[in-house]
């Protein structure tokens, strides 16, 4: 499937057009069939055209939809990756003259030395901020249901767990020195302190919506008020 959508200059052009006027971030990521090798390539030209129309950008490494993308979540290929990436940053913030945050997206499906590595590389390149988490191959909690076994990423409720459990490893790396933003089964306000709890910063809701509609965004601002305030007591 890849990222299934129309391709970075289609959502430049709907982003034109939109009269929204709070914070828009604009995920990108390699094509489908590109290979990994070239993965750059595409990266670079999407973060050229979403530079000025972003409020902050995501660099996706970890859709299990898109083939070979999470190869990129280690060793050389994040090193050589990430270092194409910031040049270029570095060049678009001086031609426009203004800053664009860059976030990295990871998958919950990482092994210890893939966060000390990550964490390593987020601050070595001084990337702004990271998402926690994408989708998971596991089926741990859906195995025998309808469907269960279905290749592709699973999100929602099952993927809530482990999402916090990265999110928790990754704070315990990074001290406060990059923005945490957690994600990944937020479907209650209690779900959202959670991942407050684990080191996050912000928190962003996906499949939460479908179940909870936009009443769950209230829930969660109020939820997180509230623990902020318990801890100014």
């Amino acid at each position: 499937m890849g990222f299934n959508n129309q391709g970075i200059d289609y959502l430049i052009e709907n982003v034109k057009r939109c009269q929204y006027k709070g914070n828009i971030g604009i995920n990108i990521g390699k094509n489908a069939d590109t290979p990994v090798e070239q993965a750059a390539d595409d990266y670079v030209y999407c973060l050229e055209r979403a530079y000025p129309h972003a409020s902050y950008i995501t660099v996706n490494i970890s859709s299990p939809n898109t083939k070979n993308l999470r190869d990129l979540q280690s060793g050389e290929a994040l090193t050589q990756l990430l270092d194409t990436i910031k040049n270029r940053h570095s060049q678009l913030a001086t031609e426009y003259g203004f800053y664009v945050p860059l976030v990295l997206k990871v998958a919950p499906d990482l092994e210890p030395l893939q966060v000390d590595y990550i964490s390593q590389q987020l601050l070595d390149f001084e990337i702004d901020g990271l998402i926690a988490t994408n989708t998971t191959l596991s089926r741990v909690g859906v195995e025998d249901l309808p469907d269960g076994e279905q290749a592709g990423g699973l999100s929602g409720r099952p993927v809530s767990h482990i999402s916090t459990q990265i999110l928790q490893q990754f704070s315990d790396q990074l001290d406060g020195k990059v923005a945490l933003i957690g994600v990944g089964g937020i479907d209650s306000g209690a779900k959202a302190v959670k991942k407050i709890e684990a080191g996050a910063d912000m928190v962003q809701l996906y499949t939460g919506l479908i179940y909870r509609g936009p009443g769950l965004v209230q829930s969660c601002i109020q939820a997180i008020g509230g623990y902020y305030d318990a801890m100014e007591l």
